[in-house]
Parts: C-alpha cells; sequence; structure tokens
C-alpha cells in the first residue's frame, strides 16, 4: 500500500483512492505515462520565505504553481509581480485562507471571487483541503480544483526536516502533483528538503511541469 496517513495530525502523505471516489470533481495527478512531476506552493505570497523558493526554482531552472492567499497578494504585490515574472502558474487559494467546512457556501464563493480578482487564473485549491461538496460543485464550474497525491508535509511542526524531503521522494512518481508551502510556519522543513527533493528526482530523469 502506498498510501500512508499521518494518524496523530490527521493528513494524508499520499492520497488514498477513497479520497479520489469522494471527490470526482478534483485533479490528484496527471498523466502517469510521462516523466513529470508538478511542484506546487500553498499560502503565499509571504517575505522572505516565497523568495527563497523563487531563488530555489531559478537555481534549478524548474517552474511550479503558487496557490496564492488574495490578502497575502494585497501585503506583498511585488513578490506576487516576480512569480508572474519569473514565468510561474498561480492558482486561487481563497482570499482569507477560510476553511469551507466551516464557512457558509455563499461567504466561501465571495472569498474566492475577491481572490479571483487579483490572480486571474482557472486553478484554485481550498485550504486545507476542505471544502464542502456543495463548494466544490459550484467551484468546478469555473475553475480546475487541484488537490495532489505528494503532501510534503513541511506545514507539520512535529516532522524532521529529512523525514519531509523522504515523503516527497518516497511517493513522487509519474503525474504527481507535490505541495509544498510557502509560509513561515514551514519554512524550516521547507529550506531543507525542496532543493533536495527537486535535485533528486532531476537525478532520476524527471521533469517538472506546469498544471
Amino acid at each position: 500500500m502506498r498510501q500512508k496517513i499521518d494518524i496523530i495530525n490527521m493528513y494524508f502523505v499520499n492520497a488514498p483512492f477513497f479520497l479520489r471516489w469522494c471527490y470526482p470533481e478534483v485533479v490528484f495527478n496527471k498523466s502517469r505515462t510521462e516523466k513529470k512531476v508538478y511542484l506546487t506552493f500553498d499560502d503565499g505570497p509571504i517575505p522572505e520565505i516565497t523568495p527563497f523558493v523563487l531563488d530555489t526554482l531559478a537555481y534549478y531552472d524548474v517552474k511550479a504553481t503558487f496557490f496564492c492567499v488574495g490578502d497575502n497578494i494585497r501585503k506583498n504585490p511585488s513578490i506576487f509581480e516576480r512569480i508572474l515574472a519569473d514565468g510561474h502558474q498561480v492558482g486561487n487559494h481563497t482570499y482569507h485562507h477560510l476553511r469551507g467546512w466551516d464557512t457558509g457556501d455563499a461567504t466561501y464563493l465571495k472569498d474566492i471571487q475577491a481572490c479571483q480578482e487579483l490572480t486571474k487564473t482557472d486553478l484554485f485549491r481550498p485550504p486545507y483541503a476542505r471544502a464542502k461538496k456543495s463548494q466544490l460543485k459550484e467551484i468546478s464550474k469555473h475553475y480546475r480544483i487541484i488537490f495532489w497525491d505528494v503532501l510534503s508535509g513541511d506545514f507539520d511542526l512535529n516532522l524532521t526536516p529529512e523525514k519531509c524531503f523522504r515523503n516527497v521522494v518516497r511517493y513522487s512518481r509519474n503525474g504527481s502533483i507535490i505541495v509544498f508551502h510557502d509560509n513561515v510556519k514551514a519554512m524550516p522543513r521547507l529550506s531543507y528538503a525542496l532543493p533536495r527533493a527537486i535535485a533528486y528526482l532531476q537525478e532520476r530523469g524527471y521533469t517538472f511541469s506546469l498544471l
């Protein structure tokens, strides 16, 4: 069995089959026939953190997709502009990083639209991967909803940087969508795991593509 769940923190490192069955409108991975992977980053743009990610991607000549929080774009417009200028892709991650399960549909959709005015994208990822079926049904009319099949766990304060790296390299395969976070909490693990994971995958013949 490839899928693994962190029982204490209740998140899946590798998306199991039943999540795919529950959420047919969601993209968990891309084609398994090509030796490509898809790096994604959630929660930015954040000073120091997002520039570190952008510098790392530039060093390895890799493109990625940034699921941005609207309020962070408002606070850090120059970093957002650099994401675009560097040739990366952006996605909508709501304006206030809302948890859909705890938010009424009308409020949630309005928050997405506020972010969309800044991102102007066809990609959406719900924060925490927590959105109601009713919300996803409406969102899918306007966006490609992107989840993942490899979650680095960089947000997990109990995870070592080495384990974060191992999560990525153990479960990545053709078509994998990999999640890191360009936020302050993730930085101790992100700074260790990201460059090593990119180098490891490149050495094994993977290319990095946009969604």
